[in-house]
């Protein structure tokens, strides 16, 4: 029986319909493209962060980190996809016991091949319910099925866990240029316009400065995240920031803020400015 994890936030944190969809992505991405100018030429990041509310909100945000997959658009076979989970408590990192994702742009297959070299990790447990409804995976999935060409998805929400945990995990499915880790995080919540301003900088430089200490209050992302830096610093990757706002900048009101920002870790070192 082949299973599939139906979509639970699409006409909510973005659209329902196919086209419109697909047309809405493709004008996010252009726009990030011209932003990024000849940096989309570049060899693609390893990982990226990129943030989950509505497409509206941070969709330009998360754009800018997927438009710099252009260049492993053919060579990106298996994607690492973690997020946080906001509904249902997990101890470790939950795989979704399902055969395949579906969005409104269609199925993408779990990597099956990938997801039992897993069997044994006693922080990984499968949870079903976990999934069901939690969106910082699924808006990253019309993203990631507009820039790549084929590839197969290890989904994981990540709950109670240590970095070191999450790392381990990213270690055994760590690959070479067909494998891309997506790790899905929001910044601050609800705090001032200013206030966030502040903090998420703060939060910014931790993340540049490879600290894998970040707290849920900075990230609620922040396991994933401090996993990810965990794994990179091992690896010599070096993150770079290629957005930060907040809802206050897009589609919110400036007084209760969600901050949103997107980096790229890769080999390269860069000297572009770390504010």
């Amino acid at each position: 029986m082949h299973t599939i994890r139906r979509p639970a936030v699409a006409g909510a944190f973005y659209p329902g319909n196919r086209q419109v969809l697909a047309d809405d992505i493709q004008a996010l991405l252009q726009a990030a493209v011209r932003a990024l100018g000849k940096d989309i030429r570049q060899m693609p990041p390893k990982a990226i962060v990129v943030p989950h509310a509505g497409y509206i909100y941070s969709g330009q945000t998360a754009a800018m980190a997927y438009a710099r997959l252009a260049a492993g658009r053919k060579t990106i076979k298996r994607v690492v996809l973690l997020g946080p989970v906001h509904r249902v408590p997990v101890r470790g990192l939950a795989l979704p016991g399902v055969d395949a994702f579906a969005t409104p742009l269609g199925e993408i297959e779990l990597d099956h091949a990938a997801i039992a070299l897993l069997a044994g990790m006693k922080q990984v447990v499968v949870s079903p319910a976990a999934h069901a409804q939690e969106h910082s995976l699924e808006v990253q999935l019309p993203f990631l099925q507009s820039v790549l060409d084929d590839f197969k998805l290890v989904p994981l929400a990540v709950g109670d866990a240590t970095p070191a945990e999450v790392a381990q995990v990213l270690d055994v499915l760590w690959g070479g240029p067909e494998t891309l880790i997506v790790v899905s995080s929001d910044l601050s919540h609800f705090l001032s316009y200013a206030m966030a301003r502040a903090v998420d900088q703060q939060t910014v430089q931790t993340i540049l400065d490879m600290n894998a200490s970040l707290t849920h209050h900075q990230a609620c992302g922040g396991t994933p995240v401090n996993g990810l830096i965990f794994a990179a610093s091992k690896h010599h990757l070096h993150p770079h920031l290629l957005d930060l706002c907040n809802s206050g900048d897009t589609a919110g009101e400036k007084s209760r803020v969600v901050g949103y920002a997107s980096f790229i870790f890769s080999e390269e070192t860069s000297d572009a400015s770390h504010a």
